[in-house]
């Protein structure tokens, strides 16, 4: 059987504000016998929940303590660990960005490999159907589509001046007003055309949190094109219906290879039919493979939301690649993501027998077998 004690980790990634527990969540483990200990918020990233709101379930600990826990504890994050090279004894639960052979994946799992300790990939975290059992789509989606608009707008007031860093929202509704009335200003620079939209992914999470957003916007229904399988599936890319469209939502959930969406050369290849001008590439594999946009080859950040990609102009060309957008509505992502993930964390005490954690392990297990001899340095039981 393993632990009931779930300790959540103090995330360290610059601009993370959320948390893999809500107090709400943590009070409700708490009634079904676990015990949760929650490192206190570092001043920077401040979590978006106060340690006080935490206080009458859970036991506050030191910030980044996680390492010194007795090993039977379950270390619960978001995203990656700090860049350390000490083995990892514990299980953790969390987004480790590693079993798609993305950059650093032999030097992430060997730490595993090399403290004896398990990886329970929140990506790969799904039901008897494949579906994620919670995920933060439909937020990332949502943001990604206000800063690709926000993007739009500001090029065509700013064409020599990148768009301006961005903070963390307190509520949804503030970060949709902002967008709304950077749009409008947009829109009457651009002789009251509003901009076109193109989603592949539509049918999924984070497509769908891209449309709701375009439409809270004030985004005119038929200016956004949804693409899903039906229509990437109907021809081999690369699409002109991206090089026409002002902006491109990249909502997909990358697997295995694909056609490339759009390339450099193929945008060069037809300059006057060009109209894109923003790229939000939600997906972020800037370092995977099989990226489909191959020029989204880099990550950007809340501080510098975008990179121009050097030699296009009337219209310019940016693109966003930011691995943590839901970020950017921290209150609204975490609650909906730990409600939606708490009732396979009550499983965890019978993981063995939980299928959601059967499964996740055999994944682990399976990633694990493919390090290179260097970094298979196991311990022994």
């Amino acid at each position: 059987m393993a632990s009931s004690t779930l300790h959540l980790r103090a995330e360290t990634k610059p601009l993370e504000h959320r948390s893999a527990l809500s107090p709400a969540v943590a009070q409700k483990l708490v009634e079904n016998g676990f015990k949760v200990n929650v490192e206190r918020s570092p001043k920077n990233p401040k979590r978006i929940f106060e340690d006080a709101d935490y206080e009458p379930y859970a036991t506050l600990v030191d910030e980044l303590s996680w390492p010194r826990a007795p090993e039977d504890h379950l270390i619960i994050g978001l995203k990656e660990l700090p860049e350390e090279d000490f083995p990892l004894k514990h299980t953790h639960i969390q987004f480790a960005h590693c079993f798609k052979g993305q950059a650093g994946w032999e030097q992430v799992l060997g730490r595993f490999a090399a403290g004896g300790g398990t990886l329970y990939d929140m990506e790969f975290l799904e039901d008897e159907n494949r579906r994620r059992v919670a995920a933060f789509g439909y937020h990332a989606g949502y943001a990604g589509a206000a800063l690709a608009l926000e993007n739009w707008a500001w090029q065509i007031q700013h064409l020599e001046t990148p768009l301006p860093g961005k903070k963390p929202y307190n509520t949804q509704s503030d970060l949709v007003e902002e967008v709304k009335s950077d749009v409008s200003a947009g829109v009457a620079k651009n002789d009251g055309k509003a901009p076109r939209i193109l989603v592949i992914g539509a049918l999924g999470r984070c497509g769908r949190g891209a449309i709701d957003l375009c439409l809270a916007a004030g985004i005119p229904e038929p200016n956004i094109l949804r693409w899903d399988l039906a229509e990437t599936s109907a021809k081999a890319g690369p699409y002109p219906e991206i090089r026409q469209a002002d902006i491109f939502i990249n909502c997909i959930y990358l697997d295995k290879p694909i056609p490339k969406f759009v390339t450099e050369e193929f945008l060069r290849e037809d300059p006057s039919s060009r109209k894109l001008s923003v790229v939000c590439d939600v997906s972020c594999d800037t370092t995977n493979p099989h990226n489909p946009i191959p020029f989204c080859n880099k990550a950007t950040y809340f501080d510098k939301p975008t990179i121009a990609v050097e030699g296009f102009a009337n219209p310019p060309l940016s693109y966003i690649t930011i691995d943590h957008l839901p970020s950017l509505l921290p209150r609204e992502s975490s609650e909906a993501f730990s409600n939606a993930l708490l009732p396979s964390l009550l499983e965890l005490p019978n993981a063995e027998k939980a299928r959601v954690w059967q499964e996740a392990r055999k994944l682990f297990e399976k990633k694990l077998a493919t390090l290179p001899a260097s970094q298979k340095h196991v311990k022994s039981s």
